[in-house]
């Protein structure tokens, strides 16, 4: 099939994937992706684990909360995880509260310390490998202080991916924000703005911390390369939504959605 074909039966998904998205999300309209109650619409993968395996119960809902733990875990051992919604979204700002609570699981990464992320862009989870770290995925940070030095939040990692920054193509894996730092257990609201191929705007409290366009696949990373061919294109304006486990226990108690022209 021609690469051009290919270009336009992905932008046809897209639409069509719009005008699903429509019915179920009325534009200019904050919507929870979360019931309160359970998991419902999500879908976790664990790496070493199947689609669908919970590993040690790490993704649940309780008191109205939805928690990311490791209480069924000896060892972290490198087993991050990921929690996927049931469908991908192209233009839309998305929404987190969230707070870091507890100690990191032993044998988390020393980077992992209060370090969790909201991945966008991302491929379906069944595209993924068994034993793949992350999602080839736009990831913007979550990220807590250690009670004494200055760490930004909402920073930006790419996972198989690039990005334009100040009008150049922008490779570095992960780059820092603007932000203050935030410490303790305090609830954090965290906001994204996304225009599919466009735009992306990391914003706290309202104000943009970050800010690059043109999110891309990485023709050098095997795996990204593998979707490219698949797509006929390595321009990302849409994907997967998924919220991380990368050790450190975290609870969010609001995760909202957007529509936007």
């Amino acid at each position: 099939m021609k690469a051009s074909v290919v270009a336009f039966a992905l932008v046809s998904l897209f639409v069509s994937t719009a005008a699903t998205a429509d019915e179920a999300f009325p534009k200019g309209q904050w919507v929870s992706l979360f019931n309160g109650k359970d998991l419902d619409g999500w879908t976790p993968k664990i790496k070493g684990y199947d689609l669908g395996d919970n590993y040690g119960n790490t993704f649940r809902v309780e008191d109205g909360v939805m928690k990311v733990g490791y209480e069924a875990y000896d060892s972290f051992d490198k087993r991050f995880g990921h929690l996927f919604y049931k469908q991908p979204f192209s233009n839309y700002r998305f929404r987190v509260e969230y707070r870091f609570v507890g100690e990191q699981c032993k044998g988390g990464e020393g980077w992992a310390l209060r370090n969790s992320g909201v991945m966008l862009h991302g491929e379906s989870p069944e595209e993924m490998t068994k034993d793949q770290d992350f999602p080839t995925s736009i990831e913007v940070q979550l990220l807590g202080g250690d009670g004494k030095r200055p760490r930004t939040n909402a920073n930006l990692c790419t996972p198989g991916t690039n990005v334009v920054k100040e009008g150049k193509l922008f490779t570095p894996h992960c780059t820092s924000s603007s932000s203050k730092t935030y410490h303790g257990d305090q609830w954090v609201t965290v906001e994204i703005e996304v225009r599919g191929n466009d735009v992306i705007r990391h914003l706290i409290d309202g104000e943009v911390v970050l800010e690059y366009t043109k999110p891309q696949l990485d023709e050098r990373d095997a795996h990204a390369a593998k979707l490219i061919e698949k797509a006929g294109t390595k321009m990302l304006s849409g994907g997967s939504i998924s919220l991380q486990s990368e050790s450190h226990p975290i609870e969010f108690r609001k995760v909202e959605i957007m529509l936007l022209d």
